[in-house]
């Protein structure tokens, strides 16, 4: 908006981006809209870039199938969700392809954040584990 009070009392394209610190480009795209739309065409837009390609009942139903486990989709070498997983079960289930960054972003978005699995694996052993911290562990560590 101060561009456009600039803009009104003609002052110079090159003296508004030093006062203003942009680029004349900018200040020249800006005179351009204020002059078609006034003031009204330099309000902001909103943030750019793309919206999220999962509607928000999709983005429902993937936190849903994510809170399912990786084992209830097939996954049950171990239960952790990787980004990789993640794609492939948004591929599948909504037919819509990400990339491994969008797929962090989306994560992040829907509130979910790395982690570490909150449960011990059901084949842990704890007799076995003691013995070899007592045993093999004290061998190695003299």
């Amino acid at each position: 908006m101060q561009a456009a009070e600039l803009f009104a009392q003609d002052v110079p394209v090159p003296e508004i981006a030093k006062r203003l610190r942009v680029s004349h480009n900018a200040v020249y795209t800006w005179r351009r809209r204020w002059c078609s739309d006034g003031e009204a065409g330099l309000v902001s837009k909103g943030p750019s870039g793309t919206e999220c390609r999962l509607t928000p009942e999709q983005q429902d139903q993937l936190a849903a199938a994510l809170r399912e486990g990786p084992a209830a989709h097939g996954y049950v070498e171990d239960q952790r969700w990787t980004l990789t997983r993640v794609a492939d079960l948004i591929g599948r289930l909504f037919r819509v392809r990400y990339t491994l960054r969008g797929v962090s972003l989306l994560l992040h978005r829907m509130g979910f954040s790395p982690q570490m699995p909150a449960h011990r694996p059901i084949e842990r052993d704890e007799d076995k584990i003691a013995t070899w911290r007592e045993e093999v562990w004290q061998q190695a560590k003299d």
